[in-house]
């Protein structure tokens, strides 16, 4: 038998709610993960990827769902989403893409009270036993490296 050994997940395991907003600039928003900014919106790496380049793509303004964001953060939303598949196309020619947003915990939103668009790369088999037995995933590289490669193609 193999073993995983996958220290950073020990942060997710254990964390725990606290106040404050993960994608606000005056709260909890980790500065190291963002990668491209815009005028009303900015690309972020998830701290907890389903793939390697799963990024997001949240508005600077605290709102919750896309009814409430204006038509220039909307049309930024979109651009930037764009921007993302081109960018991530380059660093590592994904065969396909997942892009969605989650509104409502019903809906599978992790974190519901800030709109955010999630852009995730995928590949043939990228699922596989382990994904799907084991409820584990394996990302083949330190956030850090991914992080510091795709801040290059922004």
């Amino acid at each position: 038998m193999e073993s995983i050994i996958a220290p950073g997940r020990i942060r997710y395991v254990n964390r725990g709610k606290t106040g404050g907003c993960i994608f606000c600039v005056d709260s909890l928003r980790d500065e190291s993960l963002v990668l491209h900014e815009g005028t009303s919106c900015y690309v972020i790496m998830n701290k907890y990827p389903y793939t390697s380049g799963h990024l997001m793509i949240a508005p600077y303004r605290h709102v919750a769902r896309i009814g409430t964001v204006t038509e220039d953060e909307l049309l930024e939303l979109m651009k930037l989403t764009g921007q993302t598949v081109e960018v991530l196309t380059s660093a590592f020619s994904p065969e396909g893409f997942n892009i969605g947003l989650n509104m409502g915990r019903a809906a599978g939103a992790g974190y519901e009270d800030h709109l955010h668009l999630h852009v995730v790369p995928r590949w043939f088999g990228d699922t596989n036993f382990i994904t799907v037995l084991g409820e584990t995933r394996i990302i083949p590289e330190e956030i850090e490296k991914t992080r510091d490669l795709l801040r290059t193609l922004f």
